[in-house]
This record gives C-alpha cells, sequence and structure tokens, in this order.
C-alpha cells in the first residue's frame, strides 16, 4: 500500500554520554522533544500522537517524559524492539501520518543504561535472545571458535564467517573502528572523541576473538525525537526549507535461515537486513539491485566494527564478496563513494538503545538540509537531479527487527527565511547545547501542567 508522501520537519539530540545516573529519562526525553518542536517551529498541540522507544525502563516511561510538554489527551504508545527501538518509534509515527491517521506525528526515544556489557533486567525467566547466541556458538567450530561476552561474540561470529568465505581480517575492523572514531572528533553530542588510529585500535584490550574494546559499542545515557508530518502539514506550517522527505521506509524480522540455516551473518542479522533494504528500495522505484549508487551518506548499525564490515553489502552498497574491498578503498568516508557515519557511529557516538535509531535519522536530516557543518559529506547534490542524493539509514535488533530508511530532500524544497537553526538560536546538527524553560515556554501545549513542570530537571 503506497500511502501519502511523509516528511521529518523536526529533529532533537541530547549528548550521548557515559551511564552515570545522572539524567532521567523524563528530562532527556523533554529536551530532546523540545529541540524537535522548536526546530520544527510547532508547539506540542501539534502533534496528533507520539510513539515512545525504550528498552530498560517501566510502563508508561513515555507518557511521563512527554507529559512535561502537555496532557493533550493524544496516544501515546511505548514500544521496544532492542537496539532498533528507536526506529521502530519511528516506523509506528510515520506509518499514522502515511496512512492519514494524522497529520503530525512525533516519535521519541530515549535509555538510561548500566555500565557494562548488556544484561537482562528479568533474571527469573529465559532471555529471548537465548536462542540466537545457542545457534551462533554452535557454528563456531566452523569458523575457529570463539570466546567473550554473548553480544560481541555473535558478531564477531559473522565476521570471522565473512573472512573464511570472502577474505579480510581484523586489520579490516580495526580500520572501521578508527574511521568512526575519527569521524566523531566533528560530533559534539559524542561519548567518545578520541580519533583512535588503527594502531591504538588494535593495541585495545581485545575483547573477543577478533574485537577489541575500541571497534564495540559502549552503553549510554541519551535521547533523540523526530517529527514526521504530511506533505500539507509542510506546506501549511511554511517547512520548505527544511523537510527532509521519507521515501521509503520498511521494518522486518527474522526469517527461516536464522536458525535452520548455517550462516552466523544471518544469525546476527546479514539475511533481516537484505530484505528489508531490498523492500525499501523497491518501494522507493527501483528495479532489484539497483539504486545504491544514488547513496551518498550513510548511518549503518555499528554496534560492532564486525556489523559495519557485513552490512555493507547485506544493503546492496557493494557484491557480496567486496566489504573488505571497499574498506581498503576508502569508499566509506569523506572521498569514497559513501560517508558512513559521519557522526562517529554507534562505536564512537555511543548506543542508548531507545535514541540510537532516532538519532541516526537526525543526523542524516541534518545532512540532507546541509547544516552538518564539519559532519557534512560532500557532493551530495553535484547531481542533475535538484533533489540530490538519498541518506540511508540502517538501525537493527537481534531477536529481532531490523529498519531501513531511504531519505531525500524533496523537489519543494527551498532554502532561506527563517528555520530551525533561527528558532533554537543555533545549528543543532553540530552545536550541542542543553535548554532552558524559555524553550520549553516556546514549544509546551496550552494544557501543560504547572505541577509537572516544577519536577523537571533541564
Amino acid at each position: 500500500m503506497p500511502g501519502r508522501r511523509t516528511f521529518l520537519i523536526g529533529g532533537g539530540c541530547t549528548a550521548f554520554i557515559k551511564p552515570r545516573a545522572t539524567r532521567s529519562t523524563e528530562d532527556m526525553g523533554l529536551e530532546a522533544a523540545t529541540k524537535a518542536l522548536l526546530d520544527a517551529g510547532i508547539t506540542y498541540d501539534a502533534v496528533q500522537t507520539a510513539v515512545v522507544g525504550y528498552c530498560y525502563g517501566d510502563s508508561t516511561s513515555g507518557q511521563r517524559a512527554l507529559y512535561n510538554l502537555g496532557l493533550t489527551g493524544i496516544p501515546i504508545v511505548n514500544v521496544n524492539n532492542n537496539c532498533s527501538t528507536g526506529s521502530s518509534a519511528l516506523y509506528q509515527a510515520n506509518n499514522a501520518v502515511r496512512y492519514g491517521e494524522v497529520e503530525c506525528a512525533l516519535a521519541l526515544g530515549f535509555e538510561r543504561m548500566k555500565p557494562g556489557s548488556l544484561g537482562t533486567n528479568f533474571p527469573d525467566r529465559p532471555n529471548p535472545m537465548a536462542l540466537i547466541n545457542q545457534r551462533s556458538f554452535e557454528l563456531e567450530d566452523t569458523f575457529g571458535g570463539n570466546h567473550g561476552p554473548g553480544a560481541p561474540r555473535i558478531f564477531d561470529n559473522g565476521a570471522q564467517e565473512y573472512f573464511a568465505k570472502y577474505g579480510g581480517g581484523v586489520e579490516h575492523l580495526a580500520q572501521i573502528a578508527s574511521k568512526n572514531h575519527k569521524h566523531s572528533l566533528n560530533n559534539p553530542y559524542s561519548q567518545f572523541r578520541d580519533g583512535w588510529s588503527v594502531e591504538q585500535v588494535l593495541a585495545a584490550p581485545k575483547i573477543t576473538r577478533n574485537l577489541t574494546k575500541f571497534m564495540c559499542s559502549p552503553t549510554s545515557d541519551g535521547a533523540a525525537a523526530c517529527i514526521v508530518a504530511s506533505e500539507n502539514f509542510v506546506h501549511t506550517h511554511g517547512l520548505e526549507n527544511q523537510a527532509i522527505e521519507i521515501v521509503a521506509q520498511a521494518l522486518s524480522t527474522d526469517n527461516l535461515g536464522t536458525f535452520e540455516g548455517r550462516s552466523a551473518m544471518d544469525v546476527v542479522g546479514y539475511e533481516m537486513s537484505k530484505n528489508c533494504a531490498n523492500k525499501v528500495f523497491k518501494e522507493a522505484g527501483f528495479a532489484e539491485g539497483e539504486g545504491r549508487d544514488q547513496v551518498g551518506v550513510v548511518e549503518l548499525h555499528d554496534c560492532f566494527a564486525a556489523n559495519e564490515l557485513i552490512t555493507y553489502p547485506a544493503l546492496g552498497l557493494c557484491a557480496p564478496d567486496e566489504a573488505h574491498k571497499l574498506v581498503e578503498r576508502g569508499d566509506n568516508t569523506y572521498g569514497g563513494k559513501y560517508v558512513v557515519n559521519p557522526s562517529g557511529g554507534l562505536e564512537a557516538k555511543g548506543h542508548p538503545l531507545g535514541a540510537t535509531g532516532l538519532g541516526m535519522h537526525f543526523y542524516i536530516m541534518m545532512q540532507l538540509r546541509e547544516w552538518a557543518g564539519p559532519m557534512q559529506a560532500p557532493g551530495l547534490f553535484n547531481i542533475p537531479d535538484e533533489r540530490g542524493k538519498f541518506g540511508l539509514v540502517h538501525n537493527v535488533g537481534l531477536g529481532g527487527a531490523v529498519v531501513v530508511t531511504l531519505l531525500r530532500r524533496p523537489e519543494f524544497f527551498k532554502a532561506g527565511g527563517e528555520d530551525g537553526r533561527t528558532r533554537l538560536g543555533y545549528n543543532h546538527a553540530y552545536q550541542c547545547r542543553p535548554i532552558s524553560m524559555v524553550d520549553v515556554d516556546k514549544v509546551k501545549s496550552k494544557t501543560a501542567s504547572p505541577y509537572i513542570l516544577h519536577h523537571a530537571k533541564l
């Protein structure tokens, strides 16, 4: 079902920080949502539905965060889809607009995590990831064995399968990680801004057979928000100077091969990502295998450098056996065919699960507005089509769900006049600042509760 055109009109993000229990999810959520509303130039009264994503939190945490902005009675739904939670929230918000349920929807994601490797909050019941881990471990002997915590180990198993089939090795993972850490130097929202070299990445403590500490994303606290609107809403509110079209978007889950096949790559989402990407490019009007040459910038789910490597071919950015060669050519960074993770990716920027996918969409939206400053991918509009190249977002959660989104500047885009930078008072695409109660007052609903706002901590 094609539905109608939809657009990202606003986005906001907090800094992604080390888990310190210094900020509550409701306060981080208030910051991200306030920035997104300021960016869009609307108040919370214009939002007709909201979807909020988080993995580690009690029920109705989304309501608690958004009640800061007003008690308007709108539907607020909370979602949890592992590491793809943020994009899953956006998927639901986008569909509400796409199929005519509402004209304007808000997707918000946040997370407050614990230091160290991921674990369960429910030790009294089986972990839904148990069979994923078990299946990957059963395949390890095929590729020489492994060790370490579950999450990095199973993604490393996927990379080890790639190496066995096509070549490449740990040095390619180090190049990917170093590339991302160097990109993060330009991102003030990033948790780590160290710019590790390939040699430093390789010398870091080993976590699994191939992965070192600097090849792994850290646990993080943070929040991000995006606002989706219809084309009529864009024109009614004069947002032609910043609206970015969601050309196509899909959410896919696992196929039979995840458990019945013998691929460690498929266990960590290779087939799932490939199927989802193919759906998205087909929805965008491309024939099978086509359209990737029109992509310029990508935010890709690099929870571990191993996953970035195997996701290049899964998304069709290269042939199945060309991922390590793409790395060698530098076709994943500035000056290459694609700029992948200009934000620094999950490895450097951080990975607050509920916020991650929305943060990815925030960064690509800002790239296509050409607001990204030192993170800006060059040449996105050096083609005959005035819409320029596509931005691609890939966000995967095992267990499993993957969201792929294709974004593009619309044909009616017209720069100039007041935009989100004017309304925030700075360019939040590459400047990270806190909000004030003055900012909240500009976007809160007429039904905002003084009692609730009295408890907000900015």
